[in-house]
């Protein structure tokens, strides 16, 4: 194991996953999936975060974390599932490298899961609303770094049904691929101005190929608090949630 700046490669990744949850398997094709994706995360949190305390939200079982932990000595790491099961996995993972992270047994929307002030906020493939309530209970309690990648999103979702709306006013071709497309870059588009809005700057940028996963935008959100440009954002996230 690694506790150093060192880039950290693909194959450093796949042997930590190996170790704590394949038995010393070599990863299946889903599996190598989330080596890329985590070895992709990992340089863009290590900066400054190795004796900060970092979030993992909606965290399935801690790869990013646990894997931030093996490679590059992170020691100070929040939890946080609604899945018992995935938890306990999660918490033998933990036992290999000698660390007892602080687990959440609930709904990343509920702040009680929370801890006040944390450094970095991370989530890889929230689904659907989890996504929203990450974005939410990190800013209300003022994360410094969220690096969301979003996933699935459900037409249920309010801001789906926004967008749904905006596509017929539109009058967007009712061709499935194009449609859903476009819903899916406003949903990520009035999630990004929630971010800006509450204070943070944000980028959104591919941080995998569509190769690896069709779900590849990651938002980058720092904490800068600046008045000018919140105040901008909150205008176009209005005008995004206006009705007609």
């Amino acid at each position: 194991m690694r506790h150093d700046d060192d880039v950290v490669t693909e194959a450093d990744v796949e042997r930590v996953i190996a170790q704590l949850f394949l038995d010393g398997h070599q990863p299946r094709k889903e599996d190598r999936k989330k080596v890329i994706e985590v070895a992709a995360l990992l340089p863009l949190l290590n900066k400054g975060a190795r004796d900060r305390l970092i979030v993992e939200a909606a965290a399935g079982h801690g790869y990013v974390a646990l894997v931030g932990a093996a490679l590059l000595g992170w020691t100070n790491l929040w939890l946080i599932d609604d899945n018992p099961a995935r938890l306990e996995r999660l918490a033998a993972g933990a036992a290999k490298l000698g660390i007892q992270p602080t687990l959440q047994n609930g709904d990343v929307a509920d702040l009680a899961m929370w801890p006040d002030q944390p450094h970095t906020v991370v989530a890889l493939h929230a689904c659907g609303e989890a996504s929203d309530g990450v974005i939410a209970s990190a800013v209300a309690r003022r994360a410094r770094i969220v690096m969301l990648a979003t996933c699935c999103h459900a037409r249920s979702m309010q801001s789906s049904k926004r967008a749904a709306a905006h596509a017929d006013r539109l009058g967007l071709p009712v061709q499935a691929e194009l449609r859903r497309r476009f819903i899916e870059t406003m949903i990520d588009a009035e999630r990004l101005l929630v971010l800006e809005a509450a204070g943070y700057e944000v980028t959104a940028e591919a941080f995998v190929p569509a190769t690896v996963t069709p779900q590849n935008l990651l938002l980058r959100a720092r904490r800068a608090d600046e008045p000018v440009r919140m105040k901008a954002a909150a205008e176009r996230l209005a005008r995004i949630r206006a009705p007609e």
